[in-house]
C-alpha cells in the first residue's frame, strides 16, 4: 500500500472517531494526517511528511484552543443575571452584602465604595458565585 493511502486512511479513521467524541481535537489531528498524506502524494520524503503533519497538528490545536477560549469569554460575559434587581438583606462594613436573588441568599459586593447602600440594587457582573452590585440600572 502506498504511503499516502495509509495517511488518508488514518485521517479518515480519526475523523470517524471524532463523530463519536465530538471534541474537535481528533478532527484537527485527522486534518493534520491528511496534510501528511498530501505531502506523501506530492512525493516528499517521510521526514517531510511527518514534519508537515506535526506542524499542521500544532497549528490546528493552537487555533482550536484560541477559538474555544474566545467563545468561553463571550459566553461568560453574556450572563442573563446581569441587570437583574436584587433585594439586599444586610450590608457589612467591608462592602459585602447578603442579597436575596432567585429564591436564595447570595454573597455580593458593591461595585465601588460610592455605591449607595439603600434603594434598589442591580447585578453588574459575576465574579465566581459572588454578585457585583451597582445602585443604578444599566441601560440596554
Amino acid at each position: 500500500m502506498t504511503p499516502y493511502i495509509s495517511w488518508f486512511l488514518l485521517a479518515l479513521g480519526l475523523m470517524a472517531l471524532e463523530m463519536v467524541t465530538n471534541t474537535f481535537y481528533l478532527l484537527v489531528m485527522g486534518i493534520a494526517l491528511a496534510f501528511g498524506g498530501l505531502a506523501a502524494l506530492f512525493g516528499l520524503g517521510s521526514p517531510f511528511q511527518y514534519m508537515i503533519c506535526a506542524v499542521a497538528g500544532i497549528i490546528g490545536i493552537v487555533i482550536l484552543r484560541r477559538m474555544r477560549r474566545d467563545k468561553a469569554y463571550i459566553i461568560s460575559n453574556q450572563s442573563l443575571d446581569i441587570g437583574q434587581q436584587v433585594q439586599c438583606i444586610t450590608w457589612r462594613k467591608d462592602g459585602t452584602a447578603r442579597v436575596q436573588y432567585r429564591g436564595t441568599e447570595w454573597e455580593a459586593e458593591a461595585e465601588s465604595a460610592a455605591t449607595a447602600r439603600d434603594g434598589p440594587h442591580y447585578i453588574k457582573a459575576l465574579r465566581g458565585s459572588t454578585l457585583i452590585l451597582t445602585d443604578h440600572k444599566a441601560k440596554d
